[in-house]
């Protein structure tokens, strides 16, 4: 597909994305992200990794402010982006506690993040990150994820896999409503299996192959798919 088509169609899916969120109602958007929250901390890879990078949650992504909580429970090490506005630059830096959240400054998406002039640990000058979790618009059974535009992600996940002996994994949290047939992408974009994880609260048709991208569904009739490599067992 040409760039400008491409460029055309993921303008159009954002549109249709953004509707069917702001379609989702208070009470359902806590119900999914209370779901997805209790198989995150049940998660291996969770569990095992010490330093943890996670986005703050605008009111159409999944409510992180439990995982953030537990992190900080179990010792691990948190990490939160700092957007440069006029870039698609981005720092994970670290986080001191979560209560310190509600007095960051908030930026014109309404979401805190340390300022500028906050001197802080930088998560890639410091030995790197074990677990990326990923927000995004929309995701398809390929792994592939679209963002709002601005590259954020795609080019922090290139700097990781120059800085880090090992790709940190990923692991994208989104709601039902967020998954798409197939999600359009170009060269710039994050290729398919750099996301190594999709939790959602749905059950996937048996017929879709996912490869090496896992996606494992919340809702207990759902069944948990695995690549090939992997031993089959019940649960995430």
């Amino acid at each position: 597909m040409a760039a400008a088509a491409v460029s055309s169609a993921k303008r159009s899916l954002r549109a249709e994305l953004k509707q069917r969120l702001r379609a989702l109602s208070a009470e359902e958007r806590l119900r999914q992200s209370h779901l997805l929250t209790q198989k995150v901390i049940a998660h291996s890879q969770y569990q095992n990794s010490k330093r943890i990078s996670i986005f703050l949650s605008m009111q159409d992504e999944i409510d992180t402010e439990e995982i953030i909580k537990d992190i900080f429970k179990q010792g691990k090490i948190c990490f939160i982006p700092r957007y440069r506005f006029q870039s698609n630059h981005m720092d994970m830096v670290k986080l001191a506690s979560p209560e310190e959240i509600s007095s960051l400054p908030k930026t014109s998406w309404n979401i805190h993040q340390p300022g500028e002039g906050d001197v802080r640990e930088e998560a890639l000058s410091t030995g790197g990150l074990d677990l990326i979790f990923l927000p995004g618009l929309g995701f398809d059974r390929d792994g592939n994820r679209l963002g709002r535009g601005k590259g954020y992600y795609d080019t922090y996940l290139k700097r990781c896999v120059q800085h880090q002996e090992v790709k940190p994994y990923t692991l994208a949290l989104a709601f039902k409503e967020q998954i798409c047939p197939q999600v359009p992408v170009d060269e710039h974009d994050m290729k398919e299996g750099i996301i190594d994880n999709i939790f959602i609260c749905q059950q996937w048709p048996q017929s879709y192959d996912l490869g090496n991208t896992r996606i494992l569904q919340t809702d207990n009739r759902a069944t948990t798919r695995k690549s090939p490599s992997e031993k089959k067992k019940p649960g995430c």
